[in-house]
């Protein structure tokens, strides 16, 4: 049986080839990221060209996302050997390229000084350097109190998890990164350091007047998102647990709570979760990941994301092929073995203006539990029953067959669900032999098993999903 937990491969120098994406997509990867912090334009565009001539050589239907920077705030040029930070040494962090200041370093965000307040924390180099700001000018200077040191090298990145920045967390630069991805269309937007329900929806505004008709990531990576997540989550149509900036921002401690909170929400909800961020990284250069990093992988299964990702493993590692290899094992192994992963029953709200589809994804669940269904069969062009479906983890296999060919590669990020290009709708009762007769034949499934259509009739409407049948393979 095909995992049920899909695989996000972050492209990079190391899998850039064609040849190395078609072994990746064979090995499990169902969607590519693009990440718009590095490289240009030019090299994102060749990227995502690649990613559909290979799939479309394998008949696949994987997955791109663009992954925007957001406002990554970053330290400016230092001396090649760094500068040492020593405990309570008075260090400015400034916006102005010329200065006398003693001890200092330039960062990138012009409006900090306006926004930091005494008694804030600034964190250097992924939280490795503390600072206490003493005072700011509110203009172009910040004079900071070193509280834990070390070496400050050039470009390293800045956390601020006690100030509110006052910029909106999509950049210029994201916006036109964003036109790119537009015209490349990709199937998801990934939203960089979200702090609002508000920025999420100006996103879809964007994307909507660009005549896009990507879906939207939400990264949760800044404490404001978590103590908005409720409102975000109604928004956003994915959300993903960016856990590399979160688990600066907020305590370390506090990080696994915060991914299993925000994987519970998110099956309730029907969106997609991704866990994301260093969870094989010791295969960067390694051949096998250590214990922790299996046992994270694991977790991250057994906590019931959609999605595990992968970021400089498969981008600049040196195994991106052996890594997406033993990911898929692990994931394998969990599911096979793990029972408590599926059967999550959400009962549909009678309020909902959803309530009989929402009604029959969750009877057609129930039941595929019940009489040990082979695999739930849907028709969609919006998607929608496929979320519905698959939220609610039915150990059937799902197999989502639409018209609408951008849906098949947007869904590939769900749970379990495996997708089908058909356009052949006549009739209810002809469609749903047409496709057993595909299962059959593509040994999906086989004589004897008992599958379970779902569909909206009529069929040639393309309405809200009404109906589901219960048959046999003959």
């Amino acid at each position: 049986m095909e995992k049920r937990t899909k695989i996000v491969a972050t492209i990079g120098p190391s899998s850039s080839s064609e040849e190395i994406l078609m072994k990746m997509i064979n090995e499990g990867v169902n969607v590519f990221r693009i990440n718009f912090s590095h490289g240009t334009h030019q090299d994102h565009i060749e990227a995502i060209k690649k990613i559909k001539k290979v799939d479309h050589n394998l008949g696949s239907h994987t997955a791109i996302l663009a992954d925007l920077q957001g406002p990554k705030i970053r330290i400016g040029e230092m001396p090649n050997d760094g500068v040492l930070l020593k405990e309570n040494d008075e260090f400015y962090l400034t916006t102005l390229k010329e200065h006398q200041l003693p001890l200092a370093a330039n960062i990138s965000l012009k409006q900090l000084p306006l926004d930091v307040k005494k008694g804030e924390k600034i964190l250097l180099d992924d939280g490795k350097i503390h600072l206490i700001v003493k005072e700011t000018n509110k203009k172009d200077t910040i004079k900071t109190k070193v509280i834990a040191g070390g070496i400050l090298f050039s470009r390293k990145g800045v956390n601020l998890p006690d100030t509110n920045i006052s910029v909106s967390s999509l950049t210029k630069k994201d916006k036109e990164d964003l036109k790119v991805a537009i015209e490349q269309k990709v199937d998801w937007i990934g939203f960089s350091f979200v702090r609002s329900a508000r920025e999420v929806i100006e996103l879809k505004h964007l994307i909507s007047n660009l005549n896009g008709d990507a879906k939207v990531i939400a990264k949760i990576e800044k404490p404001e998102a978590v103590k908005d997540l409720n409102s975000i989550m109604k928004e956003t149509d994915a959300i993903m647990v960016a856990r590399g900036d979160l688990g600066v921002e907020v305590p370390l401690e506090k990080v696994p709570l915060i991914q299993k909170k925000i994987v519970r929400m998110a099956q309730n909800m029907a969106k997609p979760v991704i866990i994301a961020t260093q969870m094989m990284e010791s295969m960067m250069d390694n051949i096998t990941p250590n214990r922790a990093e299996v046992n994270d992988v694991a977790n991250a299964v057994m906590d019931g994301a959609d999605a595990v990702m992968l970021s400089g493993e498969t981008s600049v590692g040196k195994h991106p092929v052996e890594v997406i290899k033993i990911m898929s094992r692990i994931i394998n192994e969990v599911e096979e073995k793990f029972d408590p992963l599926f059967v999550k029953e959400t009962i549909p709200n009678k309020n909902e203006n959803r309530f009989i589809t929402d009604s029959i994804c969750f009877n057609v669940c129930r039941l595929s539990q019940r009489v040990d269904a082979k695999a739930i069969v849907t028709m969609t062009y919006s998607g929608y029953t496929a979320y519905k479906i698959s939220s609610q983890r039915p150990k059937a296999n799902i197999f989502v067959f639409s018209s609408n060919k951008k849906l098949l590669s947007t869904l590939s990020l769900l749970w379990g669900v495996s997708t089908f290009y058909y356009n052949k709708t006549i009739s209810t009762d002809h469609t749903i032999a047409d496709i057993k007769h595909f299962l059959k034949e593509n040994k999906l499934a086989k004589p004897k098993d008992l599958i379970i259509n779902t569909a909206s009739i009529p069929l040639v409407e393309g309405g809200k999903t009404n109906m589901l049948k219960l048959s046999y393979i003959e």
